[in-house]
């Protein structure tokens, strides 16, 4: 689990996602939480790296979720987060994407973080900005790259 200032951010069990699996109505959506599903049942060691991570207030109120695509691939992971449509504005994925960050940072094998994400989506390029990430001049599926290096963490606005 991470704590922040307003956040606890925790790694739902098995039964917890598939609950939260159940819940959802994005077709697209559904279908990744599903992979992190199977990712965290085939590789238990490593299931933190599969798993949804929920982002809730202290208060217990969920805010939204992010995850790790997968265990560090030639030191890099990659991070994806969402906030619940109702919490955009306070400042969470930050928080959270921030909090994140620095866990991952410090696990043996990342020396690198990426995101990527829509190239109209102005909001979560800011976020990761705030978080130091910067553009690699790559273009994923979703859109544009970035990464946060680990000896970026001084840097970091959070």
């Amino acid at each position: 689990m991470m704590e922040t200032a307003r956040l606890r951010i925790r790694v739902l069990s098995d039964e917890e996602m598939v609950r939260f699996i159940q819940t959802q109505t994005d077709e697209e959506l559904i279908e990744a939480y599903k992979e992190m599903l199977q990712g965290s049942v085939e590789h238990p060691e490593q299931r933190v790296w599969y798993a949804i991570w929920s982002i809730e207030r202290k208060d217990g109120t969920s805010v939204g979720d992010l995850c790790f695509k997968g265990p560090p691939e030639n030191g890099a992971v990659e991070i994806g987060y969402g906030i619940l449509p109702e919490h955009i504005g306070n400042g969470y994925a930050t928080e959270a994407v921030g909090a994140a960050v620095k866990w991952a940072l410090r696990q043996t094998g990342v020396l690198c973080v990426e995101a990527e994400t829509g190239p109209d989506n102005s909001a979560s390029q800011r976020v990761l900005e705030k978080c130091g990430f910067v553009s690699n001049g790559a273009y994923g599926e979703e859109g544009p790259r970035f990464a946060r290096a680990a000896e970026q963490k001084r840097k970091m606005i959070v």
